[in-house]
């Protein structure tokens, strides 16, 4: 950010999830985070108290609903309903990691919709403005009725291939792990200037993948997987094997939120993997910071756009630009 934003209609609030992503996105726009403790009551409830006046402030609330899920969702539906009960003009969400998004379709009969439901909550709580990162669905905008800018870590991720001496000049493929997202990979594809290949597989039940076939050439390259996220690391594994099987020369894995639940990381210990790319969407513990992941930020793409739906300007060329020197990789 070449220039601080000292409007004291700016107000931006950081809940639990991901403070050290908030000081980051702050410091990029040269003003301090807002006042608010956050405690609960002694059968959990969850307490929050604004420690400033809001009144007819532009506020910015800062929440993944990553694990806990449910202790950081209901985290952010108080602090709407707190924002909105002490008057403040705009209620603007920033998720940088949307959770319950991988229902977001009835595939079978009796089946909830949740991200439609958290979508509901939220604006039911008072939210005006919900500014989202790589839905894990693209229609999950529609689910609301508020606008919803849908920014992409795909620039922020070409920008560190682009910048790794490994991939200056070389054959790189960049491979989508199932057919949903071929249009994630095409993106990326396109920074790199490279192919794209598909994994072809089967999903017997949840988190659980089978990979069937490779669409597309990955011998003698350096294959990319890409995805939204990497959960218990299954898919990217066996995709990882599989790619390196036919002949890659090397298999490395990005996405943008960082999951990693259950046997993630011992599985990425474990495969062919080189490394793994990720953001910082989603705070990272340090028994999950092993070797293989590399971070880079999303607090200076996230910054930018706060600025520009605060100044009323543009959001749209942040989706197609790549962020030079904003690839800062986090040590």
């Amino acid at each position: 950010m070449s220039e601080s934003i000292v409007d004291h209609r700016l107000k931006i609030f950081s809940l639990s999830s991901n403070k050290e992503l908030a000081e980051k996105i702050a410091t990029s726009m040269g003003v301090e985070l807002g006042h608010i403790s956050v405690s609960h009551f002694s059968d959990g409830e969850i307490k929050i108290a604004i420690e400033e006046s809001i009144r007819g402030d532009h506020v910015y609330i800062i929440q993944s609903t990553s694990d806990p899920v449910n202790d950081n969702l209901m985290e952010m539906l108080i602090m709407i309903d707190a924002c909105r009960r002490a008057s403040a003009k705009t209620i603007n969400v920033v998720i940088p990691y949307f959770g319950y998004a991988r229902q977001d379709r009835k595939a079978q009969p009796r089946e909830p919709i949740t991200a439609k439901l958290v979508a509901r909550m939220m604006e039911n709580a008072g939210a005006t403005r919900i500014l989202a990162l790589d839905l894990h669905a693209a229609q999950i905008q529609g689910f609301f009725e508020v606008p919803v800018d849908h920014l992409y870590g795909a620039p922020l991720l070409a920008e560190y291939f682009l910048n790794h001496e490994r991939y200056i000049d070389s054959d790189i493929v960049v491979v989508s792990p199932d057919h949903g997202g071929v249009t994630r990979a095409r993106k990326l594809a396109e920074f790199l200037k490279a192919p794209i290949a598909i994994i072809d597989k089967r999903r017997p039940k949840a988190n659980v993948a089978e990979v069937m076939n490779i669409v597309g050439d990955v011998s003698n390259r350096h294959a990319i997987i890409i995805d939204d996220m990497i959960d218990t690391a299954g898919t990217i594994t066996l995709a990882a094997s599989a790619i390196k099987d036919a002949g890659a020369l090397s298999v490395v894995a990005c996405c943008t939120h960082p999951v990693l639940s259950g046997p993630a990381i011992q599985r990425l210990e474990d495969s062919v993997l080189d490394e793994v790319v990720v953001s910082d969407s989603i705070y990272l513990t340090e028994e999950k910071r092993i070797d293989k992941i590399k971070q880079v930020t999303v607090a200076e793409l996230i910054a930018e756009a706060i600025v520009r739906i605060y100044e009323n300007r543009s959001v749209s060329p942040l989706f197609n630009e790549k962020f030079k020197g904003m690839h800062h990789v986090i040590e």
